[in-house]
């Protein structure tokens, strides 16, 4: 293996508030996890207990309260709820104060976070437009003195972004998908891509490798040009009915796209999810009292060729988890992955 394995942290947002996500967080360096990300939702995927901290203010106390940890977000949609020109200078200034150490990861964005504020929700074709022109616009806000840009969905005049990190440090851009379109398009122009585990193996073969091998080649890059990230969804206790029980609060990670794509309400997601049976709820995560077992199933995904884990947990105890993972599961697969 070329590129060394990275193991991360996936911060829910959706679950915790800030403080208390922000001492998970400062633990999970503490417990030798190389990175840290986190969504950037307006609302969560359940109204009751649900928590909805913005990212970009939370990410300038983590870079505060750390020193080595890679961090981001997974994903912010730069289009709809925020100019590309405010994500530009939000993700440039925390770049020069944590240089090396901050990742903008975006997406094409959900119902959820949008329509609320009284947005208008577009069909995926321009969800997908707009994203990569908010991309092209960041990274030309990042490279240039002074833009002005007009495009079909954003422009500046005469903008400049004076704080941001020297042409060598720039922040690297990765791009969350769940399709074909958007993962091709990580292939062609970003430096990393984002996916989520625990869904059929044939989405990975079949339909998203094979998207981003095409994304790659068109480019004319090579395989190994960016990082390959994915959220691996994990439920690990001793006791297996807790394990289970703890992939109840997640359950709205069930619902298949169709049940989900339009609802932009909380409440209506917690009642779709209520709906569901404990084994649906935790089909999206490996739930295993056996660390040998996590590892084997965890192997599958490094085998895909994914260098970068990210692992969410669903419990309410994260400092529980943290600690039995960074104590039994992360050094077997470093030990397991070893060059």
């Amino acid at each position: 293996m070329t590129v060394p394995l990275r193991f991360g942290y996936k911060a829910s947002s959706e679950q915790f508030g800030p403080s208390e996500l922000l001492e998970f967080a400062v633990l999970a360096e503490e417990m030798g996890f190389d990175s840290v990300f986190l969504s950037d939702h307006l609302q969560p995927w359940m109204h009751e207990g649900g928590h909805a901290p913005a990212a970009l203010p939370w990410l300038g106390a983590l870079g505060a309260r750390t020193s080595t940890i890679v961090m981001g977000t997974s994903v912010l949609t730069p289009t709809f709820r925020y100019h590309p020109g405010v994500v530009a200078q939000a993700f440039a200034t925390l770049g020069v104060m944590y240089p090396g150490r901050i990742i903008l990861g975006v997406g094409t964005g959900e119902a959820l976070n949008e329509v609320t504020l009284g947005l208008e929700w577009p069909e995926p074709p321009e969800r997908f437009q707009r994203l990569k022109e908010a991309i092209i616009l960041i990274e030309k806000l990042w490279a240039d003195e002074r833009v002005t840009y007009e495009g079909k969905y954003y422009s500046v005049k005469d903008a400049t972004i004076y704080d941001r990190p020297p042409a060598d440090q720039t922040v690297p851009i990765y791009i969350g998908a769940s399709g074909p379109a958007a993962t091709r398009l990580a292939g062609r122009i970003a430096d990393g891509y984002i996916t989520t585990s625990g869904k059929d193996p044939a989405l990975y073969t079949d339909t998203l490798l094979p998207a981003l091998a095409e994304g790659l080649e068109k480019a004319g890059r090579e395989a190994d040009a960016i990082d390959t990230m994915i959220e691996v969804k994990v439920s690990y206790h001793p006791d297996h009915d807790t394990a289970m029980e703890k992939t109840r609060f997640w359950a709205p990670l069930a619902l298949s796209p169709e049940e989900k794509r339009d609802v932009h309400d909380p409440l209506e997601m917690q009642r779709l999810a209520s709906e569901l049976p404990l084994e649906r709820a935790a089909s999206r995560f490996i739930v295993s009292t056996d660390p040998d077992e996590h590892v084997e199933k965890i192997a599958r995904y490094v085998e895909l060729g994914f260098r970068h884990l990210v692992f969410h947990d669903p419990g309410h105890d994260q400092a529980e988890f943290l600690r039995m993972y960074g104590a039994e599961i992360l050094p077997r697969l470093r030990a397991r992955f070893a060059d």
